[in-house]
């Protein structure tokens, strides 16, 4: 039904996935994996979507990545039609915010916080990607990151912290630790309703890409 009013499946899964993920920027084959559709066809509707003003795009370390603009004057409707249409619609459901990351992630321990920053929403300000704290296998953990990484094509900044360690830092008003979570974020995992935030992207357009490398690898 939706293909129908909005022109095209891909089209209609294009807007579900950013829509539901309106922090999350996007490269074209990473795309094409989520929405699970022919390369071709994914790049014609984002050039749609481009030229209507609903995405926008950005150059980062030689690749383009795709993002909803949530600037668009129609934002807040289209969020609100195309998020129902992911709970809606089973084809669709794949669409939300990577649930299997989620599943990977709590398969590695007690995860009491964990959430994307730095690369994957272009704020290398925050000084890691994927921030994790709880009691959780730290092996596991790099097993699970060097499968993101070879899937992404990419390094990933990650970093560890069990719970007493997060609570010593966050007593000491630690510097770095304050810089994570005030930085912009998709968050994964909150199990202490720690009230953490996912800023608007518009707001942090504009931070300095400083790469600090601050990982606690896995032992």
């Amino acid at each position: 039904m939706f293909e129908h009013l909005f022109g095209s499946k891909t089209r209609v899964k294009l807007l579900s996935l950013f829509f539901n993920n309106p922090n999350r920027p996007y490269y074209v084959r990473e795309i094409t994996r989520k929405v699970d559709e022919q390369i071709n066809s994914v790049r014609r509707e984002l050039s749609n979507l481009l030229a209507i003003g609903i995405i926008r795009s950005e150059g980062t370390n030689n690749r383009l990545y795709y993002e909803v603009n949530q600037k668009y004057q129609f934002y807040a409707p289209l969020r609100a039609i195309f998020t129902n249409i992911a709970e809606a619609e089973p084809e669709l459901q794949d669409a939300r915010e990577d649930n299997d990351l989620v599943k990977k992630l709590r398969a590695t321990g007690n995860v009491q916080l964990a959430f994307e920053t730095g690369a994957f929403v272009r704020d290398h300000a925050s000084g890691t990607d994927l921030f994790i704290m709880g009691d959780v296998n730290r092996a596991r953990v790099g097993k699970l990151v060097t499968e993101m990484e070879q899937e992404l094509g990419r390094e990933i900044n990650y970093t560890v912290m069990t719970e007493e360690e997060y609570t010593y830092r966050q007593r000491l008003n630690d510097r770095f630790l304050a810089g994570v979570l005030s930085a912009k974020k998709i968050i994964l995992v909150d199990e202490r309703n720690a009230g953490l935030k996912q800023a608007p992207a518009a707001l942090v357009d504009d931070i300095a890409t400083v790469s600090v490398p601050v990982d606690i690898q896995a032992k």
